[in-house]
């Protein structure tokens, strides 16, 4: 039976949607206990810097936290940090954790974002293969790379050529492995991905397309070289993969919640079990303005659902729908990124690529603008998020004609 806001809710995953998550029930006036658990042993901190700042040394590990650590004390937040979840029991409604420790909860919030996606192939396990997820992860790069050390990057998404440009400015000797045709075949439209791969280049990092990597040598239990399907022989210092990740919805499965791809969860972040909600990049969740279901890998999603959850369970008004949307930052460029593409959707450029100022916009076939892509052009991602959330027609003629302002380019 529900003691309204005075049961205990319980938040599995302290990453950026379960700290927000955690912080917006207290603004929102829950007055029970909360209890957030998570794996590592940092409170809630900011990932998209991890591959940029972090990496470069311009930021350190205590300036990526969401909240200060005082923060949790004075709002009675509980934390339960570098702590294992074992299991969640929805019918006694406990969250059982290493050590023997159970929380039972009135509600639980599943926050366990996602898993890196690993690398089946020989010489996996050598020192000098890494991976970046975690602010540790990102320390130890940063130790690892000096000019001239040799970095091969397997995967050319987002994370993969953040980390190569990041490496690339630290003087190391960067060359990215991409087993498509492509650059960014799972995120970017194909004008955008030879866009970065120019500039990328431009900036002295090699990119092998249609690479694939077969295994790792090693020398000394150490990587010395990473082996392609093409029988090249790559020698390098370090191999960063990154090839994507997978979402970690064990604990749903065991637990018995829908799962595909992520926790199948409605528009205000529900499960099947009206106790458990889930949020972040765990889940496969409506997109509102796509009639669609995703799963999506960003800040805005954990952000949009802990909000959702926040307000139901404290009786607000749930969020406005927006626009899902992301960034990255690679260099001198900021790629910001808005809406969701469709096959057969009209490709639009505004602006000039040579000035490395512009931004792709993609329009349905009744040229209703569905994303985009905007390369060092703030206004014109701003303009693009507000006309997506509103189903705007924006004609593709007027939107290449820069003569045209933004705010005369939409006609509905």
């Amino acid at each position: 039976m529900s003691t309204g806001m005075h049961g205990p809710v319980v938040v599995v995953g302290a990453g950026h949607a379960g700290g927000t998550v955690a912080a917006l029930l207290r603004q929102y006036g829950w007055v029970g206990a909360i209890t957030l658990v998570g794996a590592e042993r940092r409170a809630p901190y900011q990932r998209p810097p991890l591959s940029k700042g972090l990496m470069l040394g311009k930021v350190a590990p205590d300036e990526l936290q969401l909240k200060p650590d005082a923060f949790y004390a004075e709002r009675q937040i509980a934390l339960r940090l570098g702590r294992e979840v074992l299991r969640i029991d929805r019918e006694s409604r406990q969250v059982h954790l290493d050590g023997g420790e159970f929380l039972p909860y009135e509600h639980l919030v599943i926050a366990t974002g996602a898993r890196l996606r690993p690398l089946p192939v020989p010489g996996a396990g050598l020192a000098g293969v890494v991976s970046l997820r975690t602010a540790d992860d990102a320390m130890r790069l940063r130790e690892a790379v000096r000019p001239g050390t040799r970095v091969v990057v397997v995967g050319g998404g987002y994370i993969g050529l953040e980390a190569a440009a990041s490496a690339r400015s630290l003087g190391a000797e960067v060359c990215v492995l991409e087993r498509e045709d492509r650059l960014m075949a799972r995120v970017a439209s194909r004008e955008l991905a030879a866009f970065v791969a120019g500039y990328a280049r431009g900036q002295g990092v090699a990119i092998e397309l249609g690479a694939s990597v077969v295994g790792f040598d090693g020398e000394a239990e150490r990587v010395r070289a990473a082996r392609l399907a093409d029988g090249r022989v790559l020698p390098c210092d370090l191999a960063l993969v990154g090839i994507g990740v997978l979402a970690e919805q064990s604990l749903a499965e065991q637990a018995g919640l829908a799962c595909e791809d992520g926790i199948v969860v409605d528009e205000e972040a529900r499960t099947g079990d009206p106790a458990v909600s889930a949020i972040g990049d765990c889940t496969r969740r409506p997109i509102a303005l796509f009639e669609r279901r995703a799963r999506l890998e960003s800040v805005h999603n954990a952000m949009e659902q802990a909000k959702q959850v926040a307000a139901r369970l404290c009786g607000k008004p749930q969020p406005p729908a927006e626009a899902p949307w992301t960034w990255s930052d690679q260099f001198d460029l900021r790629l910001q990124i808005a809406g969701l593409t469709t096959p057969g959707d009209q490709v639009v450029v505004r602006g000039d690529p040579e000035g490395r100022a512009f931004a792709i916009f993609h329009l349905s076939p009744e040229g209703v603008l569905r994303a985009v892509e905007a390369v060092n052009s703030p206004m014109d991602f701003a303009f693009a998020r507000m006309a997506i959330g509103k189903r705007m027609r924006t004609p593709g003629e007027r939107l290449r004609d820069v003569a045209i302002p933004l705010k005369e380019v939409a006609i509905a």
